[in-house]
C-alpha cells in the first residue's frame, strides 16, 4: 500500500508516532505546514508533525498552500497513493487530492461524529461537561467533517480528565482504529455510513475572551473550563489586578460568597463559587512557575475567611 501522512498540530503529531511506532505503519510522503515565528528570539518552529517525524527519522515535504501546490498535485497525480491520512492540518483540502487517492483522504477526528464538527471537539466536550467522547474515521469531501463515516470508537472521560490527557488517549485511540480501516479498504471489506445532518453540532475555535474564569461560575463549570484549557491556553482569573492561571482543581461541597475562602485540604485552599466550591490544587500567578495551590496560598498569607474577589 501506498499511503501519505498530511498533518501540522498536536494531535496530529501524536497520532503520527502512534501510526508508525506502535501500528508499524509506513508512509511514502509526510506532509505538514511551513515552520512559524515563535518564542522570544522569534525563531523559526517547526510544525508539531515535522518534530515529529525528524524524532522518528521520516522527511517531510513543508507547503503553504496544499492544494495549490504544483508539485504535490504533479506526484499525486502521477503515482496516485491508496489513501492520504489527513489529520489537524489547519489547511482546507480540495481536489484533486480528495478524488485522486483510491480510498479518499481520511481523517481521524476526536469526536463521534457529527456531533462536535470543527477546530476544537476536545475542548469543547469538556467545557460542557461530557461524560463520553470518542474518534471517528471518516472521508473527507468538501463540507467541513461531513463525510462518511468509516469507524468510530467511543470512551468515557474522568471527571477530572484534562484536554492534554484526552489528547494522549484519543490519538491513540484514532490510530488503532485508522489501521483497521485502512486493513478493510484494502481488504474490501469496508463500510461506510452517511452522518445524520439532524445531530450535528459545531466545536468553534476558543476565543480569548473564555479563557476568563469568574467566581460567580458555579463549581462544574469553573471546573470543566479549567480542564478543557489545560494544557493550552490555560483558564485564569485576576487576583489583586494581576492574572492567576488555573491549572487544576476538584470540585467540593461548600457554600459562601463567591471567591470567599472557606478553609484548607492539606493545605490547598477551597474557595466559593455561586454555585458550590472548587478546590485550587494548581496554580501560577502572572510572571512565576506552575504551584500547588497550598504552596501559592502560603506565599500570600492566605487565610480563612478571605475573598479573592478583587
Amino acid at each position: 500500500m501506498k499511503i501519505w501522512f498530511i498533518g501540522t498540530g498536536s494531535f496530529a503529531a501524536f497520532c503520527l508516532e502512534h501510526l508508525v511506532s506502535k501500528c508499524n505503519m509506513h508512509f511514502d510522503r509526510i506532509i505538514t505546514g511551513m515552520p512559524k515565528r515563535g518564542g522570544r528570539g522569534m525563531g523559526e518552529r517547526p510544525s508539531y508533525v515535522e518534530e515529529t517525524a525528524t524524532k522518528l527519522n521520516r522527511s517531510v515535504f513543508r507547503t503553504d498552500k496544499l492544494s495549490k501546490d504544483e508539485e504535490l498535485k504533479r506526484v499525486l497525480l502521477e503515482s496516485p497513493p491508496h489513501c492520504v491520512i489527513v489529520v489537524d492540518f489547519g489547511q482546507k483540502v480540495q481536489e484533486p487530492f480528495l478524488s485522486t487517492p483510491l480510498w479518499g483522504c481520511l481523517n481521524i477526528h476526536p469526536s463521534i461524529l457529527p456531533q462536535y464538527r470543527g477546530a476544537a471537539p476536545i475542548q469543547r466536550a469538556l467545557m460542557d461537561g461530557q461524560k463520553a467522547t470518542g474518534v471517528t474515521v471518516f472521508r473527507l469531501v468538501e463540507e467541513m467533517d461531513a463525510g462518511p463515516v468509516l469507524g468510530q470508537t467511543q470512551i468515557e472521560i474522568g471527571p477530572d480528565e484534562t484536554s492534554g490527557d484526552l489528547f494522549q488517549r484519543l490519538a491513540e485511540e484514532g490510530s488503532n482504529l485508522l489501521k483497521v480501516v485502512v486493513k478493510s479498504c484494502n481488504e474490501g471489506t469496508n463500510i461506510t455510513t452517511l452522518q445524520n445532518s439532524k445531530l450535528v453540532t459545531y466545536a468553534s475555535k476558543i476565543e480569548k475572551r473564555e479563557t476568563q474564569l469568574s467566581w460567580s461560575f458555579d463549581a462544574q463549570r469553573f471546573h470543566n473550563t479549567v480542564r478543557a484549557l489545560n494544557p493550552q491556553p490555560g483558564a485564569f482569573i485576576f487576583y489583586k489586578k494581576r492574572r492567576l492561571k488555573i491549572w487544576k482543581t476538584s470540585v467540593c461541597e461548600g457554600t459562601g460568597k463567591p471567591g470567599e475562602v472557606l478553609g484548607f485540604i492539606e493545605g490547598n485552599p477551597l474557595v466559593a463559587l455561586q454555585e458550590g466550591a472548587v478546590l485550587l490544587l494548581e496554580v501560577q500567578p502572572e510572571g512565576r512557575r506552575v504551584q500547588s495551590g497550598s504552596e501559592w496560598s502560603r506565599g500570600i498569607r492566605l487565610k480563612k475567611g478571605d475573598n479573592l474577589v478583587e
